[in-house]
């Protein structure tokens, strides 16, 4: 399972961090930040070419020493970042997609509620509640 969840807003400030486990968090801060890169890098490939412009999923950005970093990238151009152990061999790539897709609907949930503005820190318990389930347990 997931060690690092990010939402990334369309200006690449980050809306939801979390980690597991804490003590790497600016670790993790650094990963997704330069996973940004990699992203527009993607988003712009695919804008040139004629493919379907409505695959969300930019697959794995670039793997580390320790991690994999995967990508998605909704419509309205906010980014999801999730960063897996790259000792967990047996997360298949339909795996991370529906991680994604569990992940996008949720930020949907949380984009829908009208108390909450958008562009603000996302604080939401049921998406934490979501997130915590696709964290790798600790302890």
């Amino acid at each position: 399972m997931a060690v690092c969840i990010a939402v990334i807003a369309k200006e690449n400030y980050p809306l939801y961090i979390r980690s597991v486990p804490t003590q790497n968090e600016l670790k993790f801060h650094y990963t997704v930040h330069t996973s940004l890169d990699v992203v527009e890098e993607k988003i712009s490939a695919v804008g040139k070419s004629l493919g379907d412009q409505r695959e969300l999923y930019l697959g794995l950005l670039y793997p580390t020493e320790d991690y994999k970093v995967y990508g998605y990238v909704t419509n309205s151009k906010v980014k999801f970042v999730i960063v897996v152990d790259s000792s967990n061999t047996s997360l298949r790539d339909n795996e991370i997609r529906s991680m994604f897709r569990k992940l996008h609907n949720s930020f949907t949930d949380v984009m829908c509620n009208p108390f909450h503005n958008p562009g603000d820190q996302i604080q939401s318990k049921a998406f934490d509640g979501i997130v915590s389930g696709m964290m790798v347990q600790t302890g």
